[in-house]
């Protein structure tokens, strides 16, 4: 091939690249210098519009985030799902800059108060995905969208909210679902980084952010075995978590070196993130489905003063004892998945979160997870892995709580989320039906008392495609 151009020109030009094979020999004039020349950077600039424009189609989407509240607003007549003290019929939720003021049959509106009808509908919390990466990640394949994953086996230092793209298409649709909340986290290595609850409205992840750090995600499948043998089996995990030991102790030693001469100490940030673990202000949400994880990650935040919560939680009911004694949570990784082992029953996962509650432990319902196919676009069918749990023996009032108030208690959020009550964030949603339907749609939904556009790409498109058959069949 000629050395004039390369593969793209050859491919997009064959008839310049063959006459300029021909006249390889010959001396090159001016004039045909300035042509190639031209041509190159034409071409050039062409690929880089069109991947401007192509980035710009994945990247953004149409919703404008809601204004802050300005005028008081009384939701009249619906049947309000406090969670946190029970269900009442036609009833009233106020909310006045952005905070719930009055609930109840019972209500005094104020001044200038604007009054909805929602007779007939139900009023939820605002529902709240525990594990994800909506606003992480936008298309698999494209690996700029992708914002999951670092180089390296050990990140506690890693921020995913900072990340978080606010144009994401993912967003809108998980909204219209009812799903207006989402701890978020990375997803790859031993020690991922922190974790983080957002809100699903905003301009910038600063408008979105409801509370970072809270907690550090830690995959035990990385320190487990495989080996078949026993022996073998321990001896190789007993190493694999004497690094993860080693860190915990020098991110302890470094603590003490910053407090006591910090002019002498340089700053690590990976041992900065790791201290509030080591105090006990930040939980480890431990990625762990198997009873020896779960039983070994437990023991090992015990003894180092760490507060464990469990990701997963696949063999979580038998190990219920363990977990009641010390009141470990555990998030449990969607209803929508396969039986990890061939001799189980088809329906375990859909059994779990029943046997879980039966055991007396606490939990939440999360969707896919962060690292799971689907992820953040399959946040929208967060509702509906809580409707499979009661199909399989769960009440429907603790499904509801596994996902509005027990997310928040666990992400320590639940002063300001999961309820509808007096004090908190008018973080809530309208329903023309129950929740857990697929039938049933959000009508209304409010994030800090901020009106939130319900439209989405899928609605776009539905919209656009029924105009097309309606057209054709006149």
């Amino acid at each position: 091939m000629s050395k004039q151009y390369p593969n793209i020109f050859r491919s997009l030009f064959p008839a310049a690249t063959k006459n300029s094979e021909k006249k390889a020999s010959e001396p090159a004039s001016q004039p045909h210098d300035c042509r190639r020349s031209f041509l190159i950077r034409s071409v050039l600039a062409t690929l880089f519009g069109c991947a401007v424009v192509s980035g710009a189609n994945v990247d953004a989407n149409d919703q404008i985030p809601g204004p802050a509240q300005s005028t008081p607003i009384a939701l009249v007549g619906g049947v309000v799902h406090t969670v946190d003290a029970g269900t009442l019929n036609k009833a009233t939720v106020v909310f006045e800059k952005g905070k719930i003021t009055q609930v109840g049959k019972k209500v005094v509106l104020p001044a200038k108060c604007r009054s909805i009808d929602v007779s007939g509908k139900h009023i939820y919390p605002g529902l709240m995905e525990s594990m994800s990466n909506v606003g992480l990640t936008e298309i698999g394949s494209v690996r700029a969208t992708v914002d999951t994953d670092e180089v390296g086996d050990e990140n506690p230092n890693l921020r995913p909210w900072v990340a978080v793209n606010a144009d994401s298409e993912l967003i809108p649709v998980a909204r219209a679902g009812g799903v207006l909340l989402a701890s978020i986290a990375p997803k790859r290595g031993n020690i991922r980084g922190q974790s983080a609850v957002i809100q699903l409205d905003g301009w910038t992840y600063k408008d979105m952010l409801l509370r970072g750090d809270t907690g550090m995600i830690v995959s035990w499948r990385s320190y487990d075995s495989r080996k078949t043998s026993a022996v073998d089996r321990v001896k190789e995990r007993d190493e694999r978590l004497k690094g993860l030991s080693d860190r915990l102790e020098t991110a302890a030693r470094y603590a003490i070196a910053r407090a006591a001469r910090p002019d002498w100490t340089p700053v690590d940030l990976r041992f900065e993130a790791l201290i509030p673990v080591l105090e006990g202000k930040s939980p480890m949400i431990i990625d762990a489905d198997d009873r020896r994880e779960i039983e070994a990650a437990v023991a090992f935040c015990v003894a180092r003063g760490i507060r464990p919560i469990i990701y997963g939680g696949y063999d979580a009911p038998e190990c219920a004892p363990l977990l009641k004694k010390y009141d470990v949570p555990v998030i449990v990784h969607s209803t929508y998945r396969l039986p990890l082992r061939r001799d189980d029953p088809y329906d375990h996962p859909y059994t779990l979160p029943s046997r879980i509650s039966k055991a007396g432990i606490r939990f939440a319902i999360g969707g896919p997870g962060s690292g799971s196919p689907g992820g953040g676009a399959a946040a929208r069918n967060l509702p509906y892995h809580a409707a499979v749990a009661v199909s399989y023996g769960l009440p429907a009032d603790q499904a509801i709580h596994a996902i509005t108030l027990a997310p928040a208690e666990i992400m320590g959020v639940a002063d300001r989320v999961g309820s509808i009550t007096v004090g908190k964030d008018a973080t809530l949603i309208v329903v023309d039906g129950d929740v857990l339907q697929t039938e049933s749609n959000v009508t209304e939904a409010y994030i800090s008392g901020a009106k939130v556009d319900l439209g989405s790409k899928h609605k776009t498109l539905a919209d656009k495609y029924r105009k097309k058959y309606n057209q054709r069949s006149r």
